[in-house]
């Protein structure tokens, strides 16, 4: 496909993700990234932040177009989904336990972030399936999402913790959740 992101349809758009066209998908990760860095570093963030938040949430809206559990409503849909996504999954840092202890939040901060729309969908299902596709995880895998979602610790500690570099770690949080992914994707 020789067409840009921002040339493209909501439709085209779509169905160059669902077919993983890579360029397509590098365009769209490198255009909409600023916005949410933008967004990240005003509340309280780092840039690691951002890109922890921001990958998450690329591949969050990458399976729910795979999975055909978005459909776009006008021309920047997409666009606006991840960034809906990025929002919330900073808002749900600001207001872990662990992110308080490191830095004193305001209610200020947190109102700058909060979303006036939810995103909501049958989360009881996906929450069994994606348990039940994480328990079917290595254990290396299971010890590392575990560390990092449950006990909130930042990519730094888990990698004084094992004894590897923090890209490392990144990279092996990143694998592991591709394979929670598959796991969950096989289920369904």
């Amino acid at each position: 496909m020789g067409k840009t992101v921002h040339v493209l349809s909501q439709s085209q758009l779509i169905d160059a993700i669902k077919s993983n066209d890579a360029k397509v998908l590098k365009e769209l990760y490198t255009r909409n990234y600023p916005k949410v860095e933008a967004l990240v570093l005003k509340n309280s963030g780092s840039i690691a932040h951002a890109k922890d938040i921001y990958q998450e949430a690329f591949i969050t809206v990458w399976t729910h177009v795979k999975q055909n559990k978005f459909e776009p409503q006008n021309d920047t849909a997409l666009q606006g989904y991840l960034y809906r996504i990025s929002k919330n999954k900073w808002t749900d840092v600001l207001r872990s336990k662990s992110f308080k202890d490191v830095k004193s939040l305001d209610k200020d901060n947190l109102r700058a972030v909060k979303d006036d729309e939810t995103y909501n969908e049958p989360e009881n299902k996906k929450l069994k399936i994606t348990m039940a596709a994480f328990e079917n995880l290595g254990q290396p895998c299971k010890q590392l999402l575990k560390t990092f979602y449950f006990e909130k610790k930042s990519l730094k500690e888990i990698s004084e913790e094992l004894n590897i570099e923090e890209n490392t770690a990144r990279n092996k949080k990143y694998r592991c959740m591709q394979k929670l992914r598959a796991v969950v994707l096989a289920s369904k």
